[in-house]
């Protein structure tokens, strides 16, 4: 048994699970995994259809479409708006690897620009310094909507629209979370949703969906997911194979009938910690944005004694992640080949500090006591 299986093993209180949510609700998916069985219809069928419709109307969106994953979702989305090669499109690094990733599938060049150290989403006025100032035009702005809350995406948006930039959302992390009573993904011109199993809407596969109010892009993924078809077996544009399946459509209706009651639990843990780890010395809470509701796909705290801290827990247990434990132009896939033309400080520090506690709607009290009192035991 390696060391990875052992830590699993032993933990006595995860940072996340995924079987937790499908046990929640096992007697519904179980019954909606069997009538796709029986229904004989596996690839782009009624539930994919249905599940499209009630995801749209949950955001308050005019169309989703579901895809394979929530890379593809932001590739495809990245398409629609014709990204390609020689473009150039702003995010930050503090991210998932994924999100630069589906910037370099289309052939485009990602520009980084740093976070905020309060919400660890996009600076907008370094994001407005990039489109004044860097030496090429950028086509696109990907804000991401990071650990569930939602980046300031109305300020955003003033400054592409002064200039006719594209603003493609990054939800992968953000399903239900919201800006001035709006759900995020509702706000760009496509949003890019996952729905990996450890999301707060979560497949027990890949799965992914781009969303839109613009019916000619939805039209426009539609058939980049499958091969470039507009009439079956003949391409009229360059596509690929990316198409969200029948039983994984099916689970995810099922789970989305729950996915306000599991995010209201999620922010009632939040509160749980900050009353119990609020004054802490050693660490700093997450922040809330003033108009953001907050759905606390992770929550983060700070620490520059967070190896210690890490350490401290998982002895004693307790799961912890580190998202994200190395920023992605300092990775050895980018590190040197993408151009950091600005200082990214407040990435690099967050990279050094942070650390998600246990976060998912199962966790008991008996749980979360167990967590509190173990970080207040600790000595840094």
């Amino acid at each position: 048994m390696d060391l990875a299986t052992i830590n699993r093993v032993s933990l006595s209180i995860p940072q996340t699970n995924p079987l937790a949510n499908y046990l929640a609700y096992r007697d519904e998916i179980d019954a909606a995994v069997r009538r796709t069985l029986e229904s004989g219809r596996y690839i782009l069928g009624s539930e994919v259809g249905a599940f499209e419709s009630e995801f749209a109307a949950y955001l308050g969106v005019a169309q989703a479409v579901g895809v394979a994953s929530g890379t593809d979702a932001l590739g495809l989305a990245l398409r629609a708006c014709e990204v390609g090669p020689g473009d150039a499109v702003v995010t930050v690094s503090h991210t998932a690897v994924a999100t630069v990733a589906a910037i370099e599938s289309c052939g485009a060049t990602p520009v980084f620009v740093d976070v905020e150290p309060a919400t660890l989403t996009m600076d907008v006025e370094q994001m407005r310094e990039a489109i004044a100032k860097y030496p090429r035009p950028i086509k696109a702005i990907v804000p991401v909507h990071l650990y569930g809350q939602p980046a300031r995406i109305t300020g955003i948006l003033e400054a592409a629209a002064d200039r006719g930039i594209q603003v493609i959302e990054d939800c992968a992390q953000a399903h239900g979370a919201g800006w001035r009573g709006r759900k995020v993904g509702s706000f760009g011109s496509l949003a890019a949703f996952s729905f990996y199993p450890t999301k707060n809407l979560g497949a027990l596969g890949d799965g992914g969906a781009v969303v839109t109010n613009d019916p000619q892009l939805a039209a426009r993924v539609k058939s980049l997911r499958e091969y470039g078809w507009e009439q079956r077996y003949i391409s009229s544009i360059a596509g690929t194979n990316s198409r969200l399946d029948e039983l994984q459509a099916a689970i995810l209706r099922i789970k989305l009938r729950h996915l306000d009651q599991d995010n209201s639990r999620r922010r009632k843990i939040a509160q749980f910690y900050d009353r119990a780890l609020g004054g802490h010395e050693a660490l700093t809470l997450p922040a809330e944005a003033a108009a953001a509701r907050h759905v606390y796909h992770q929550y983060v705290v700070r620490s520059p004694a967070r190896d210690s801290l890490q350490h401290w827990l998982r002895d004693r247990g307790i799961g912890t992640s580190i998202h994200y434990p190395v920023p992605v132009h300092q990775q050895p896939a980018y590190a040197g080949r993408i151009k950091v033309w600005t200082s990214l400080k407040e990435t690099e520090s967050a990279a050094r500090e942070i650390l998600s506690l246990p976060m998912f709607p199962e966790l008991s009290e008996e749980q979360l006591e167990k967590v509190v009192d173990e970080i207040r035991n600790w000595r840094p």
